[in-house]
């Protein structure tokens, strides 16, 4: 099998399990208890998070530890909502073109009364600063656009929309989890508010990532109970998972520049190859947008084909990719991204996003043309 599947998540590295395995037996301690054993386990959890933040040049401090970067996502946008409520501020920002964590609780913020403003995009997800100048208002509490596209690759300019609502007075935030480790991001210099990641997309393991709270942003806690994480995520913490996350986060930074030109190589390659195959092929990750990232649709009017069933052939064929988001793509539904990107619903379901990781190998990206090109061709010829 060839696994370009990437954005949806990674092979835990071998180094990475390395680091983790004597936590679970020797710094098995919870870091919230006074003694020997909570002292240790305090003290690895702190390590792990000053290597992490490292990656986004953040404080330490302002790093909590989450169960992933759905959880993160909520505690941002709910805690921000309900803190800016308090104080007469009832209006929500987001893109059409966010991670389901950010529509669905958007939707669901809308559902109970927040006043919800989604924003259009380009041909590629990417969302105009000046928009979302042009919707602020005194009653906006927050905005909500994604760092990386996780469907499509492309960045958005969140440095300016950072500074717009810096000039408003509204908090921003980001999610960043496709962005985490391969396109550079300085919450400092950015201005950003809240800041999201997971694990699990770098090479760490699942269900942990983090959330990153600027000094001063208001934010209600979601979940009640303990002190930890600064009394803003109560629970005690996964410090084996830290460890982890830690050490993928460190090589993410060690060797970013050399992954991302490799990845640059690796989309380069791929889509050459697929455009010789197919000149009508549409392109919907743009040259600027991560080269971790390669979403191509199949035009309906000149191909026929069934979402579906490409997905399924190219992967008894040993070819695992994906249609869109991996929270979205165990259901048959048109992307909601490339919908809001100006795509038709037949043509996105015949869409097709591949994802490197840092096992990639550039014979699979010439075996993964030709599988999809011999795939491709065979169901277009059975129509």
């Amino acid at each position: 099998m060839i696994y370009l599947d990437n954005a949806a998540t990674t092979k835990v590295a071998p180094d990475v399990v390395e680091a983790m395995t004597p936590i679970f037996f020797a710094t098995f301690g919870n870091p919230s208890s006074i003694h020997k054993y909570g002292r240790e386990a305090k003290h690895v959890l702190e390590e792990a998070r000053k290597q992490v933040a490292a990656l986004w040049n953040a404080e330490p401090s302002d790093v909590i530890f989450t169960s992933g970067g759905t959880e993160s996502d909520n505690i941002a946008m709910k805690g921000s909502i309900l803190y800016w409520l308090n104080k007469g501020k009832n209006h929500l920002v987001i893109s059409r073109a966010e991670h389901p964590a950010v529509l669905k609780t958007a939707e669901y913020l809308a559902d109970a009364g927040i006043h919800l403003t989604l924003l259009d995009v380009d041909r590629f997800g990417r969302v105009d600063p000046d928009e979302v100048k042009k919707v602020l208002s005194p009653r906006t509490a927050l905005v909500s656009i994604m760092h990386v596209n996780n469907e499509t690759g492309a960045v958005n300019d969140i440095d300016a929309v950072a500074r717009i609502c810096r000039d408003y007075n509204v908090d921003f935030h980001t999610d960043a989890t496709q962005g985490f480790g391969k396109i550079p991001l300085d919450v400092r210099s950015t201005g950003v508010n809240f800041a999201v990641a997971s694990a699990h997309k770098l090479h760490g393991p699942k269900g942990i990532g983090v959330l990153f709270v600027a000094r001063g942003s208001g934010m209600d806690p979601l979940f009640h109970g303990g002190h930890q994480e600064q009394g803003r995520r109560a629970g005690t913490e996964n410090v084996a998972l830290a460890v982890g996350f830690a050490r993928a986060a460190s090589s993410a930074l060690s060797e970013r520049d050399s992954r991302m030109e490799y990845f640059s190589r690796c989309k380069s390659t791929l889509l050459a190859g697929l455009l010789s195959e197919f000149p009508d092929m549409r392109v919907n990750s743009p040259e600027s947008g991560s080269p971790a990232i390669v979403n191509v649709s199949f035009p309906h009017e000149k191909f026929h084909l069934d979402g579906e069933a490409l997905i399924m052939n190219l992967d008894l064929e040993g070819l695992a990719v994906s249609s869109g988001s991996a929270c979205t793509s165990g259901s048959v539904k048109p992307s909601h991204v490339l919908l809001a990107a100006g795509v038709d619903k037949e043509t996105a379901m015949a869409s097709l996003r591949f994802s490197f990781g840092k096992e990639t190998t550039m014979h699979e990206i010439h075996e993964a043309v030709e599988i999809t090109a011999r795939v491709v061709k065979r169901l277009r010829s059975s129509r």
